[in-house]
């Protein structure tokens, strides 16, 4: 039997006397697009930083392709496989466009950094940095400072670096949050595009976005997963329903 890509069991983290992630039994297979939802204040970031080495469980565990990951250094675990982006946009504001892209590829390739090697004499590193900025629409921005892009433009570098990086589990930390409609519309096809044959595992408040891409859904509420399901389950779950009153509702199913 296949091991998931991702296997949560029990997991715990608490904060003191606060418990923020409670006993979370998640498995999530290779190759699904999961979306983690939930109210403001549920535990979602947190148990992304569980996820990628940002934090170290109180109790139970993580494991990535059936190898245990719990407590091990983030770096580590984005070398097994798995990549991730943030709340706030995590790019190098300094370095060009083209630049920030490619520091995912030389990782990716196995080339790393040496002072006394050149980046831009090696041609497959160069064609695969073109390929994903030809890919996320950033081409024709390659050269430019990337704090100097819009902010749109600013999370599709973070999703082209999130992918450079050549991992097969991809989280993605609220992409399109912040955006315009046509803006949001523009992510979700980019995030589509570049997670096919991936798994993907996305945190999201905008409930069109998550019903869109996800084969699955699970609402987190209080530290706790209370449904777990496909949107056509969790568009009519009461308890799902009761979770968001007073927040936001669950789109209705068109026709």
């Amino acid at each position: 039997m296949t091991a998931p890509a991702l296997s949560l069991k029990n997991l715990c983290k608490s904060f003191g006397p606060a418990k923020i992630i409670n006993d979370v039994t998640l498995d999530i297979a290779k190759g699904e697009r999961h979306a983690i939802i939930g109210p403001n204040g549920a535990g979602k970031s947190t148990l992304f930083n569980l996820i990628s080495g940002l934090y170290t469980p109180t109790s139970g565990t993580v494991s990535l392709n059936g190898t245990l990951i719990s407590g091990v250094p983030p770096f580590e675990i984005n070398r097994m496989g798995l990549s991730r982006s943030f709340q706030v946009s995590n790019i190098f504001a300094n370095m060009t466009v083209r630049e920030n892209v490619r520091c995912g590829v030389l990782h990716s390739m196995g080339q790393g950094y040496a002072f006394w090697k050149s980046v831009t004499a090696s041609k497959a590193v160069q064609e695969r940095t073109y390929e994903i900025l030809e890919h996320c629409a950033l081409v024709d921005k390659a050269n430019l400072p990337a704090a100097l892009l819009p902010y749109a433009d600013q999370r599709a570098l973070e999703i082209a670096i999130t992918i450079a990086g050549g991992a097969e589990v991809i989280l993605l930390d609220e992409p399109t949050a912040g955006m315009s409609h046509s803006e949001t519309d523009r992510a979700v096809d980019l995030i589509r595009r570049s997670t096919e044959g991936k798994t993907l595992v996305i945190v999201e408040h905008d409930m069109g976005v998550i019903f869109d891409l996800a084969d699955r859904i699970s609402v987190l509420v209080y530290g706790e997963i209370i449904a777990s399901a496909p949107p056509s389950q969790i568009r009519g779950d009461a308890k799902v329903r009761e979770a968001y009153l007073g927040d936001e509702a669950l789109p209705e199913e068109t026709v």
